[in-house]
């Protein structure tokens, strides 16, 4: 059984960064593109950042531009998403997602029906 546990969310003041972590179980996701997306209360979930299996291509919504990082340790079958500047907007579940179709693609997607697996997603709160 296929598993993606995300961790690091918690309560922060704007300004503030958290590091989320998500670590794969039951397969590895080494040689697939990996993603991260957010949903608010009253939101529709939405497209984050991603990165391409061996780290060389990463993309990122434009509103976190700048103040997140996507990164990986295939080592350790896990992705990062360092979040520096943070402001109260960004306050979300936030979801890791894997994105199994292309084995070892340069391209990435930056759509939740194109991502297979889900995590159970991590509360971030950033209060002003």
């Amino acid at each position: 059984q296929v598993q993606l546990v995300e961790s690091g969310g918690g309560l922060v003041q704007a300004g503030g960064s958290l590091r989320l972590s998500c670590t794969a179980s039951g397969r590895t996701f080494n040689n697939y593109a990996m993603g991260w997306f957010r949903q608010a209360p009253g939101k529709e979930r939405e497209f984050v950042a991603a990165i391409n299996w061996s780290g060389t291509n990463k993309i990122y919504i434009d509103s976190v531009k700048g103040r997140f990082t996507i990164s990986r340790d295939n080592n350790k079958n896990t992705v990062y998403l360092q979040m520096n500047s943070l402001k109260p907007e960004d306050t979300a579940v936030y979801y890791c997602a894997g994105d199994a179709r292309f084995r070892r693609s340069f391209l990435l997607r930056d759509r939740r029906d194109k991502y297979d697996y889900w995590g159970q997603g991590t509360q971030v709160t950033v209060s002003s």
